[in-house]
């Protein structure tokens, strides 16, 4: 394979990748939960994913979860985002008050 084309095959992987990633936020803002679930897992998945992007993917996927009520899948996306090194300050603070708002509903429920 020519270098020619082992970079458009990268490039091409890479921008598949986006674009999933870009069609589960439109799914998810059209409260297609799980679509958007789908989506953004599939963008995890793949290899060519930049690490920022995939550290967004799940964090979205854990907002998907815990739209339709998988608290638990959404506590495991969340602990992941936090665990992932060199997080944006604004992203982690997103994802521990996301955390704190399941921990709560969760509460909540148990009291009902």
């Amino acid at each position: 394979m020519s270098f020619a084309k082992w970079l458009m095959s990268l490039v091409s992987t890479r921008g598949k990748t986006l674009s999933m990633y870009r069609s589960g936020m439109a799914k998810a803002n059209r409260r297609d939960y799980k679509g958007a679930i789908a989506d953004y897992s599939a963008a995890i998945e793949s290899p060519e994913i930049p690490p920022d992007v995939k550290a967004m993917a799940i964090y979205n996927r854990a907002l998907a979860y815990s739209a339709i009520h998988q608290d638990d899948k959404a506590a495991d996306d969340l602990a992941t985002v936090l665990a992932t090194p060199d997080l944006p300050e604004n992203i982690r603070t997103a994802a521990h008050q996301r955390r704190e708002r399941i921990r709560r509903r969760g509460e909540e429920d148990a009291d009902a």
